[in-house]
């Protein structure tokens, strides 16, 4: 029988919570990848001696959260991500003549090392021994123009395997590529809009005067268990930002 334990688990936590994080950390840790189907809901209760109707409730938060998905007739399965018709998720550009059609800028990797985790990051990692990170530096371009320059920090040694892949392969989002050759999924993540001023690296990579302003980025990105696996800095040049949001009609 299972035991219901895991880094985020809480014993005050409901029993349907505590499944949902117990399982969520079996697909985290790569036994159900995307397009794998688990076993069924009686198999999972009987595995973990709780009620058929308590599993049912863990295995719908993760449905809600969209890591998991029911076929019916069929059973429920890993959700692949749908990377292509969401714009993978996490990355919102938007071409300005025509502000409803999301593009997709071109990427550039310009440097990849290991490095000491850096205060924001080891913040952001929280404090779990770590002391050094794989950075990338990148810069992303629409119509040839430079728009974003990006820091990006990823846990290691979970992401050892990206030093050895050419950049060229690697396409214009790294999220798939995650998935894809390393088995790290990213299943949220939260964006921090500010603005600031160029730091001497951004400042020649998006082609501005030294301390001009930027719009600031900070993202911070989990795998399923809520564990955090990259934390982003990214300035862009900022007469290309607009803040856009839909209020309904009783937002007060």
């Amino acid at each position: 029988m299972q035991a219901l334990h895991t880094p985020r688990s809480d014993g005050r936590l409901p029993l349907y919570a505590r499944l949902r994080d117990q399982l969520a950390s079996r697909i985290a840790n790569g036994e159900w990848s995307p397009g794998d189907m688990l076993p069924s809901e009686n198999r999972l209760a009987e595995e973990y001696g709780v009620a058929l109707a308590t599993m049912r409730m863990g295995l719908k938060q993760l449905v809600d959260e969209g890591l998991l998905e029911r076929r019916r007739g069929t059973g429920t399965f890993v959700k692949q991500p749908a990377f292509r018709a969401d714009l993978f998720r996490f990355f919102h550009v938007h071409d300005v003549e025509d502000p409803d059609r999301p593009v997709i800028p071109e990427s550039r990797i310009l440097t990849r090392q290991e490095v000491d985790l850096p205060p924001a990051v080891k913040q952001a990692f929280g404090d779990d021994g770590s002391t050094r990170c794989l950075k990338l530096e990148r810069v992303r371009l629409w119509a040839g123009d430079p728009l974003l320059f990006e820091e990006i920090f990823l846990r290691l040694p979970d992401f050892d395997g990206l030093m050895t892949l050419d950049p060229k392969e690697m396409g214009p989002l790294l999220y798939p590529v995650f998935l894809q050759t390393l088995g790290i999924l990213i299943s949220s993540a939260t964006d921090e809009l500010s603005f600031g001023t160029a730091t001497s690296a951004s400042a020649r990579h998006l082609a501005l005067p030294a301390d001009s302003p930027v719009a600031v980025i900070e993202r911070v990105a989990r795998n399923p268990v809520g564990r955090v696996i990259e934390y982003r800095r990214v300035h862009g040049r900022p007469e290309r930002f607009r803040y856009r949001v839909n209020l309904g009609e009783h937002t007060s």
